[in-house]
This record gives structure tokens, sequence and C-alpha cells, in this order.
């Protein structure tokens, strides 16, 4: 009896598993879109030839997208009446690269005119962000609407901060369905990109008000970013003093060194007996490992509470909801 029933609710659960999976597929724009990466790729590496910062920029939109609400596009909407802009939350204060994102979206619309979500292609530009920089690739899953709200409440809870402790974060990852690899791994975005002062300086001294800096920031690593942000709160500091603007396992090599930059980076290995001090050390390494793990999260964090089917819409403008009437606009109804 216990067998003649184990079968069925097997199938159920397969069946379950397999159409949450298949939510998101690679071939959702074969016909309606074949381009859209050659559009995508094309229009990012313009970008960053023009702005080294540009893939970081749109790595981080897609990651501060994603963990409020899933990955809906809702981080790129502006203020409007009945939207408060998630732009406003101090988890995305100072956060760039919205211009980017509407040249991007133009191009693709010129070819694929109201096709692809605004959501879709903040996916697809991380991956040949990091690809374009020496990063791994990977096959983008598709398939995501754009939202018709924002959550601004929801950023200023969700979004991890560069202050946080490694319990927070872990609690922060674990929220949206994501693990501690996930977290190690992800993190690794800090390869490239910078960071202002304002978000690192508090370990310089008295750290946690104990009077001291932070014991595991390197001390001449210490004397030197004191120095660069001499210049002011908002100077900006690379994220990784050794090769600043190449997608490569840098990073945790860095963390090892007490030069992980905010102090939620040195958290992954500084923590006492964290189990993330073993991954941060696989990921230095061996470069594959990294890359390898690094994928899959992306592909695990693109998985996040995508809008699709008729849910949502395809916006003309990232910026702003469709108007009621098939133009861009600000309705919210």
């Amino acid at each position: 009896m216990a067998s003649s029933n184990a079968m069925p609710i097997f199938f159920l659960l397969a069946l379950l598993f397999g159409a949450s999976s298949a939510q998101l597929s690679e071939t959702f724009y074969d016909r309606t879109c074949p381009r859209l990466p050659n559009i995508v790729r094309a229009a990012v590496k313009k970008a960053i030839e023009t702005d080294i910062r540009a893939g970081a920029k749109l790595i981080r939109l897609h990651f501060h997208d994603c963990f409020v609400n899933g990955c809906d596009g809702s981080v790129l909407l502006e203020d409007a009446p009945g939207i408060v802009s998630e732009l406003n939350s101090p988890g995305n204060q100072g956060i760039q690269g919205l211009e980017i994102v509407d040249a991007i979206k133009a191009a693709v619309e010129s070819e694929c005119p109201n096709i692809v979500s605004c959501a879709d292609i903040l996916a697809q530009a991380s991956k040949d962000s990091v690809d374009v920089q020496g990063g791994p690739s990977w096959r983008v899953l598709y398939g995501r609407r754009d939202s018709r709200i924002a959550n601004k409440t929801g950023a200023d809870s969700g979004l991890a901060s560069p202050f946080e402790t490694l319990v927070q974060l872990k609690k922060k990852f674990s929220d949206v369905g994501l693990g501690t690899t996930d977290l190690v791994a992800l993190s690794g975005a800090h390869t490239f990109g910078r960071s202002r002062c304002r978000f690192f300086s508090h370990r310089f001294a008295n750290f946690n008000n104990t009077g001291r800096p932070d014991p595991s920031l390197d001390a001449n690593y210490r004397g030197f970013l004191e120095g660069v942000c001499s210049a002011g709160a908002d100077t900006r500091a690379n994220f990784d003093p050794t090769t600043p603007d190449v997608f490569d396992k840098n990073y945790y090599t860095n963390l090892q060194a007490g030069k992980g930059l905010l102090q939620s980076d040195q958290e992954l290995f500084s923590t006492a007996g964290a189990d993330t001090i073993a991954i941060v050390n696989s990921f230095a390494a061996r470069e594959g490992t990294f890359f390898k793990e690094f994928r899959q999260s992306m592909i695990n964090m693109g998985n996040i509470k995508p809008l699709t089917g008729s849910r949502g819409e395809i916006r003309r403008n990232c910026r702003r909801v469709n108007s009621a009437t098939g133009g861009e606009g600000h309705d919210v109804m």
C-alpha cells in the first residue's frame, strides 16, 4: 500500500518542480527577438568602453531588483503618482546605471518593440557585464515580466547593507531562498566596481564603539584607504585594489589578506568559526571553482519570484509603467 501511494506523489512533486523551473526558458525569445543576446551584448560593450564602471552598475541593479519582490524590474521605476521609488531606499543610495539601461532598452526596442521586459534586459546585461570583463558566461533564462508597482519598504528591509554582520547577511539571502554558497559567490561581484568612502570609513577608527579600527582590516590597506578618503565621503575606492576592472577571483584573495573593502565583504572570511571561510578559501584557490558557483548562483538569483505569463507588463520605458492608452505613462491602475 505504501509503495502504491508513493508513485503518484512522486509524479505530483516532479510536475510541481518541473512547472516552477519551466517558468523561465533559454528559448523564450527565439522567435520573437532572436538577436536579443547580440543586441544587449553590443550595447553593454559600448557602455563599458565609455565607462569602465558600467558593468558593475548593471549587475548591482539586477541584484537590487531581484532582492525586492523578485526579478521584476521594480528597481528601475522612478517616483510617480502611486509609486514611491525603491531608488529612494538607503540601500539604493547612489545606485547608478539607469541611463545605461535606457540605452540598452532603446536598442532592443528598435528591433523588437514591446517584446522584451526590462527585468530580462537586466538579467542579460548582467551576464554580459561579467563575461566582457573576463568572468564566466552562462545561458540566461528569459520570460520575466515587469512589475507595475515598486516596494520601497521591501527595499529598506531586504537589501544587504555594507555595515551588516554575517548573521544579518545570511538572513537576507535566506529570506529570498538563497544559501550560504550563493552569498559568498554573489559577493564575488565586488571583484570589480567602486564604493564610496561613506560606506566603509567607519572601519578606520572607533569601529563598533571600540575606540579602535576594525581589527579585520589590514593596517597598511587601512592607511591607503584613509588617504583616498581624505578627499571626502563621496570619493570612490576600488573594491579590488589588485585588478579593479577585471572579473576574477582576487576578491577572495583580498579577503584572505584583510583587504575586503566593505565590512560586509570581510565578514565572509573574518567571522570566527564561520562556514563561509572554507568557501572563500576554495574560491581563492581555484578561479574555476568560483566561476562555476557564480554562474549557478546568478541563475538561482534570477529565478527569484519572476512575474510570468499574464502578470505584470512589458514596459516601454523602464522607468515608468505603461499608460492605459498604450504609451509610456505614470498610472498604476
